[in-house]
């Protein structure tokens, strides 16, 4: 009774959208077998077939890959080095940077695309500046295909350190000061305690942050829509702007559908990867 509301909300937005989807995913459904299901025939495991064969989609599983190798560690390194230097202080400016840190994490992807497209404009961008004061060439940085992938990583990495930081500094302030004191008395030393005392207490945070943001990163979408719709040539197309292009510019709702479920196992197996490294880590 108790878990009976989260059971029912959980199988009508979750569940059953997902047994959908995965029929959808063995048809041909587009707009017009919207409008009337009786032109919605079965395509088998065509879609799967032709997907794997198609040259973007597998362009958008290498640039997901890129961005999650590279963003996914830069994040948690960077969200638990800030939470850690926020975490000495308690004076104001301590509590105000962390709102500083915080608020990229929930500003309006618009609005945040439309200052980051002026710092990497091709005239005039600050970005383009500040090479031209060290006496650099400028960059076109969100049209050649290696540095557009960079220049979105860079501004995703910019807004997710806020969140997960805030989970760092709370992971931080829960670690008791005996341990420390008594690491004090055996002479320990800063980096000693941070090594062998604050990183291992950290290990549950570290993991929850590395699951979440690697999910995130995978779905990497919202970045690539609004800055470049995953050019120039397909070289920031992502697994989920791929989807979204087949599935609501081109109608072709089997075959995003397909590609929804490649990128859902996919989540699957690393998630459960990740457990399992967690798993034997708590054993050993």
């Amino acid at each position: 009774m108790f878990i009976a509301p989260a059971v029912i909300l959980l199988t009508l937005f979750s569940i059953i959208p997902i047994i959908i989807a995965l029929v959808i995913s063995f048809t041909d459904m587009d707009l017009v077998g919207l409008a009337d299901y009786s032109n919605i025939s079965s395509a088998g495991f065509a879609n799967y077939i032709n997907i794997f064969k198609d040259p973007i989609f597998l362009k958008s599983m290498y640039n997901t890959l890129i961005y999650v190798v590279i963003g996914v560690p830069l994040v948690v390194l960077a969200s638990m080095g800030v939470a850690l230097l926020l975490n000495y202080g308690t004076s104001w400016l301590f509590k105000s940077f962390r709102v500083i840190y915080y608020m990229p994490s929930i500003t309006n992807i618009v609005a945040v695309a439309v200052v980051w497209g002026y710092l990497y404009n091709g005239s005039y961008g600050l970005f383009n500046y500040i090479l031209s004061i060290f006496g650099l060439p400028a960059q076109q940085w969100l049209q050649d295909p290696t540095l557009a992938k960079l220049s979105l990583i860079l501004l995703a990495f910019w807004k997710s350190i806020g969140l997960n930081m805030i989970i760092f500094l709370a992971a931080l302030q829960g670690i008791p000061r005996s341990y420390y004191e008594a690491a004090e008395i055996d002479g320990a030393t800063g980096w000693k305690k941070l090594r062998y005392i604050t990183v291992p207490l950290l290990g549950f945070a570290t993991f929850f942050v590395t699951i979440t943001t690697l999910i995130g990163w995978i779905q990497f979408f919202e970045e690539p829509l609004v800055m470049t719709k995953g050019g120039p040539l397909n070289a920031t197309m992502s697994m989920a702007l791929f989807i979204y292009n087949n599935g609501f510019q081109l109608s072709k709702f089997g075959y995003a559908a397909a590609g929804s479920f490649v990128l859902f196992i996919i989540i699957i197996i690393v998630t459960l990867i990740q457990f399992a490294v967690k798993k034997k880590e708590v054993e050993y």
